[in-house]
């Protein structure tokens, strides 16, 4: 255990700025235990010399008594190399990479670092630094991240009442005929027997809802591109997997005999692209559009899908 044998006072700046408490002293006193965070809430912490309970929401400026107190040794960091992504939008509030296939959005689950990791270790001046929505590993394309609170619990507030347009390219397998589809297919998420985390549709699950049009189609795939009108976990890959036109490469939700011949084939990815989000900043009000471009490797299996017609 490593002894903080002084009492420490911090002047909350925006990292902090309308943060809970309880949630701020977890991040900042790591490896103490949130039950002996709680006593020190109902005993010596104070802010503003006064005390507050743990529901308490910090304000920029606000000065944070901090009692002494014994915090676990933790374990050498792992290494996080220093990884500046494309920009493909930035001010000073909000910040837009182009996310490569293959990378996780943060650490966690046996991935010792991800995206957001990577980009605090290429801003060491960042205050504050947080990802405002996810992709999946496989998936690449258009990341939003926030540099300020206030950004971030506007972003959320967009997206919550549909404010955002997102939008995915997806290359599935079968020839998918209807222009326009609306699907709605509420899904559940379970784990499997290894303790994978999966989702599949079912009755009382999550409303979901996905607008697909097709862009190109070819004898044995086609092109979509996919609106996402609520955001669930997997949302796209398990509503075309269940309709039957799988993503092609998706290697938890498609075809693997299949996925087996399009990597002889040059396609040793998901395709599965965040094309575009569309959204009111939160805190200009300017609107925004930021797209990403269709991925090297993922341009060339079209291009050779088009050679074969």
């Amino acid at each position: 255990m490593n002894s903080l044998s002084k009492v420490v006072y911090l002047e909350v700046d925006e990292s902090g700025d309308a943060q809970r408490i309880d949630n701020f002293l977890f991040k900042h006193l790591k490896g103490v235990p949130k039950s002996h965070i709680y006593r020190m809430l109902r005993g010596e912490v104070r802010v503003n010399k006064k005390r507050v309970d743990q529901t308490y929401r910090l304000r920029l400026g606000d000065l944070l008594r901090i009692p002494p107190v014994r915090v676990a040794s933790q374990e050498a960091p792992p290494y996080i190399p220093r990884a500046e992504l494309p920009i493909l939008y930035e001010d000073d509030a909000l910040l837009a990479v182009n996310k490569p296939a293959g990378i996780a959005v943060h650490g966690g689950s046996g991935v010792s670092f991800g995206v957001i990791e990577q980009m605090r270790r290429a801003r060491p001046e960042a205050r504050f630094l947080e990802l405002v929505h996810r992709l999946d590993r496989e998936t690449s394309g258009v990341l939003l991240l926030a540099k300020k609170r206030s950004a971030l619990t506007g972003m959320h507030e967009v997206m919550r009442e549909g404010g955002s347009d997102k939008r995915y390219l997806a290359l599935v397998l079968g020839r998918w005929t209807n222009v326009r589809q609306h699907v709605r297919l509420p899904l559940h998420k379970y784990d499997t027997r290894e303790g994978e985390k999966r989702v599949m549709v079912k009755e009382g699950g999550q409303a979901s809802h996905t607008i697909f049009s097709l862009q190109k189609s070819w004898p044995e795939c086609s092109l979509l591109e996919a609106e996402l009108k609520t955001g669930r976990t997997h949302q796209i890959r398990v509503h075309l997997a269940h309709l039957g036109f799988p993503i092609a490469g998706d290697d938890k939700y498609g075809d693997f005999a299949r996925n087996r011949e399009l990597a002889k084939q040059g396609l040793k990815r998901m395709f599965l692209h965040a094309e575009s989000i569309a959204f009111i900043h939160p805190l200009t009000g300017e609107a925004l559009s930021i797209a990403a471009p269709l991925p090297p490797e993922l341009q060339g299996f079209i291009a050779r899908l088009d050679g074969q017609d």
